[in-house]
């Protein structure tokens, strides 16, 4: 009977990595989104979300959903920037305050800080914090929801 705990304890450990190596492959998606948002590159951060994510966001229409979710947000941050007159946009991923992986599902809260330029003149949205799930596919994490919170 102690063999066979023993065989099921190395199979469980094998199939399932560790916590620590989930939740780095989370943050890890979790910061190309970020990085791909500061660079601009739409491609990027529709590739970072699954095809039905849903986003909530601080400018209209304020929700997005259904296939291509986060190429149309990005689309509707460009458009909402340029008639706002705000250049210049990068967000700061906090440290984690929160993750949560189960599975093929993670959960994931952190602080985050946006700064911008609108009409030249730097503003800064400090404490904002951003909520967000993913779901691991066969190959990666993507975002299947987000949400940022503006103080």
């Amino acid at each position: 009977m102690h063999r066979i705990l023993l065989a099921l304890a190395a199979v469980t450990l094998a199939i399932a990595p560790p916590a620590a190596a989930q939740q780095a492959d989370v943050m890890a998606a979790v910061h190309r989104f970020g990085d791909a948002f500061n660079k601009g590159d739409t491609k990027a951060v529709n590739a970072a979300c699954s095809d039905e994510a849903v986003v909530i966001d601080e400018f209209p229409p304020y929700v997005w959903h259904g296939p291509g979710t986060c190429g149309k947000w990005m689309d509707a941050y460009a458009a909402d920037a340029t008639k706002n007159k705000i250049t210049d946009g990068q967000v700061t991923l906090g440290r984690e305050i929160h993750v949560d992986v189960t599975g093929d599902r993670a959960y994931v809260v952190m602080p985050a800080r946006y700064v911008f330029k609108k009409d030249g003149k730097p503003v800064s949205e400090d404490f904002s914090s951003i909520t967000l799930a993913l779901q691991k596919s066969a190959t990666e994490w993507t975002i299947t929801g987000w949400a940022w919170t503006k103080r």
